[in-house]
Parts: C-alpha cells; structure tokens; sequence
C-alpha cells in the first residue's frame, strides 16, 4: 500500500470490479479514452494488474480518499508496449468530479518514488495530445516530453509521450 497526506493506493482484488467500473464507465471520466469501460473491460483490468503484482511486484492500484475510503480512480505502474517500444508506463486515472484538486499529482508523485525505490530506471506517461491537464501532470513529476505518436490503442489519435530517466551515473 502507498500512503500520501490525502491518498491510499492499494491492490485490487475482484470486489473491486463494481466501485472501478463506476469510474470507468463514466463518459466524461474517460472521454480521453477509446470509449467508457463495460463492466467486463473493468474486471480485465483489474485481472491484469493482479497478474502484474506477482510478475512485477506492481501494477495499478484502486486510489482512495484516505477520509472515506472512498475509491476515486486508479494508478499505478504497468508494463506494456507503448509505440513500439517496452515500457513501464505510470498510468493515472480520476473520477472527473475529483479532477483539478491535486489529487493526480499527489498520486503520480507517490509512484514516481514507488518506482524509483524499485530501481526502475524509465518511466513514461502518454496521453491524448489534447489531455493538456495529464500532460500538466507529467510535468509537475519532473517528465519531459519525448514525442507524440499515432495510438491505434485509442482511436488512432495522436498521442504525448512523456518520460522519467534516472540519472545516469
């Protein structure tokens, strides 16, 4: 678990399929995605970060309000093939009634150092070239843009590639 001043990120199980779903199937949460989830695209998620626990020792996480409980989206670290190219990309999503609160940030900023404790030494975060408040996201994380691409993944829209190196010794 990833505990920040307003935040918990904990590991999903399959209970969690309903409160994600809720998230995920919300047209305005996910309009910067292909489309909302169904409730069967919800539980494949989580299938999968379950599988990136144990393979991984990451994956995404179930984000929630530390004073409720509550979950208000999902975060975390995957790895995947983004542009061609194998990736740990760090990977944030809110429930847009929780969006311009600071609640992104704190998250990405708590899997930045997750990751960098793990020793892992890139990670990127991408986006429609439009979700100009991710890309801010990205920015405050210290992630500098490295190039934008076609995503055939997400409508074939072209796409922001930010990355994290760690400092070469």
């Amino acid at each position: 678990m990833i505990e920040t001043s307003r935040l918990l990120l904990r590991e999903y199980t399959l209970e969690d399929v309903p409160s994600l779903n809720r998230i995920q199937s919300d047209p305005i949460t996910m309009k910067f995605w292909a489309s909302p989830f169904t409730e069967e695209h919800s539980r494949n998620w989580i299938e999968r970060a379950i599988a990136s626990y144990a393979a991984n020792g990451f994956g995404r996480w179930a984000l929630l309000l530390k004073e409720t409980n509550a979950q208000i989206g999902d975060a975390g670290l995957m790895r995947v093939e983004v542009n061609g190219n194998p990736e740990v990309d760090l990977g944030y999503i809110l429930q847009a009634d929780r969006w311009q609160k600071g609640y992104a940030t704190e998250a990405a900023l708590a899997i930045l150092r997750f990751g960098k404790e793990k020793g892992l030494p890139r990670m990127i975060a991408h986006m429609a070239h439009d979700h100009t408040k991710s890309q801010r996201v990205a920015e405050r994380l210290g992630m500098r843009k490295e190039t934008e691409f076609v995503n055939p993944r997400n409508r074939n829209i072209v796409h922001s590639l930010y990355a994290w190196n760690a400092p070469r010794s």
